[in-house]
């Protein structure tokens, strides 16, 4: 509080005292700096992402020679990434006007960028299942149909953001359809399915690592080798991506060396996580 001194001839003092409101500036002044500090890893994360996303993207494209399934299900994954990415950066687009005016347009960008996001996971959950089928089931990878994957990575989204879409229009009808009000659940229509699939995937994750531990610990066939450098890199993907994703539902504390490493390391995880697909996937892959 700002006060001002009564003086004995009853008269106030010409001097107001602000001592008091200087540690409140101080802290707003602390916390606007860690914000914009935050927005530039953002920003900065997501632009390399997107240049080796689309890196990554060419070189599947333009190598027809590695187009087995295992790298069609990794060119799916990446383009996703760079889809989600390029959504993110209309979002940021976005003026606060027009964010506050509900605009249809804006609804509809942020519903094409939730979908990209539940594509994201749907595709590491097809990392996974392939892996699973193909080494824990010994399902031979030649009897394995594409449009299978390309059904659950592209269309089961489809109806889950559908739903989310319908249950935003008739209950959260505001702000453009994005960020999250406290005591309203329409969000976990998209969210569920994100968590059940990573949870899925885990579990196969387990499974595939047992097996290879066990009864494909002597192999050294090509094949093996390539499924081994696979699950390698799920095995840092998926909890990198899982972990990004459930920072949402974490409350970072109520002081401020919690709040701040949780900005900076959300932001840094949540920017930087394309890049490190097109490393794990086609940068480190063997056979690009």
């Amino acid at each position: 509080n700002a006060y001002r001194e009564c003086l004995g001839n009853g008269t106030w003092a010409s001097k107001i005292n602000y001592s008091q409101c200087e540690p409140i500036l101080d802290d707003k002044r602390k916390y606007a700096l860690h914000y914009k500090i935050a927005l530039i890893i953002n920003y900065l994360g997501h632009c390399i992402s997107v240049g080796a996303l689309i890196v990554a993207f060419m070189l599947f494209l333009c190598l027809r020679s590695i187009r087995c399934l295992r790298n069609i299900i990794h060119w799916n994954l990446i383009t996703t990434f760079i889809l989600r990415n390029v959504m993110w950066f209309l979002l940021q687009m976005i003026d606060h006007n027009i964010h506050e005016s509900n605009e249809p347009w804006c609804r509809c960008i942020t519903t094409v960028y939730n979908y990209f996001v539940v594509t994201n996971f749907f595709w590491m959950f097809v990392e996974g299942c392939y892996l699973h089928t193909a080494i824990v089931m010994t399902y031979s990878t030649d009897k394995l149909r594409k449009w299978v994957f390309l059904f659950i990575g592209w269309c089961i989204p489809c109806p889950i953001i559908i739903a989310w879409a319908i249950g935003k229009l008739y209950y959260e009808n505001e702000q453009c359809w994005f960020g999250k009000e406290p005591g309203k659940y329409i969000d976990y229509i998209y969210q569920g399915p994100v968590i059940l699939v990573l949870l899925i995937n885990f579990v196969f994750l387990f499974n595939i690592v047992r097996i290879l531990m066990t009864k494909l610990r002597a192999s050294t066939t090509s094949e093996t080798i390539q499924y081994r450098k696979a699950v390698k890199a799920t095995l840092v993907l998926l909890p990198l991506l899982g972990i990004t994703y459930m920072l949402f539902f974490v409350n970072p504390g109520e002081d401020d060396i919690s709040q701040i490493v949780f900005i900076y390391f959300n932001s840094f995880l949540q920017s930087f996580q394309g890049f490190f697909v097109s490393v794990f996937y086609c940068f480190l892959n063997g056979e690009v």
